[in-house]
């Protein structure tokens, strides 16, 4: 049986500085219509980044959106035009933490939330790391730095401390990896 929907017509119905919401009519597999309500986002990178001590760079910050600081690893839009996913998660720790990295992994990527939303997140493992300055935060962005071992940030995620699902993704890929001998720390 054939899964996908065709999209027949729709409409924007809001465009902001980072997420344009579309109204569309789409038909079913089975001919029938239905309406679709898709957010479109440029997609986002995260970094897992990892000193020689075995200890990886958390940022705690405040999301309004759930009213709480969540623990999180460095992230941030794919929002310069030009730009790589690559390149962006290269600039968003640095600005974040202030370190620039010489040996970068790909993890592939993750879709947070496909039922309604296109968000792609590029997920990055960085080592050989340089403490080069200090925090470059965009205008309106406030974080705190935290280091934390692999195994304390593993067991934060077991017990429900941690709750951002690109941390999370991030985290447990690296470690099943790390398990597999597929990538060594």
């Amino acid at each position: 049986m054939e899964l996908k929907e065709t999209r027949l017509r729709g409409e924007t119905v809001y465009s902001g500085k980072i997420l344009t919401v579309q109204k569309d009519v789409v038909t079913l597999p089975n001919g029938a219509k239905a309406c679709r309500e898709v957010v479109r986002h440029n997609g986002a990178c995260c970094v897992v980044a990892i000193d020689d001590e075995k200890n990886l760079f958390l940022v705690r910050q405040f999301r309004y959106a759930l009213n709480k600081e969540f623990l999180e690893l460095p992230a941030g839009k794919l929002d310069v035009i030009g730009e790589s996913p690559l390149e962006a998660a290269q600039r968003e720790l640095f600005e974040e933490t202030g370190v620039k990295a010489s040996n970068w992994i790909d993890l592939g990527t993750i879709y947070p939330s496909p039922g309604y939303c296109d968000e792609v997140i590029y997920l990055y493992v960085a080592t050989d790391l340089i403490q080069e300055d200090s925090l470059h935060l965009d205008e309106g962005e406030f974080l705190q730095v935290e280091k934390y071992s692999l195994d304390e940030i593993f067991e934060e995620i077991l017990y429900g401390t941690i709750r951002d699902s690109k941390t999370i993704c991030a985290i447990l890929k690296l470690k099943m990896l790390m398990i597999e001998g597929k990538i060594e720390i």
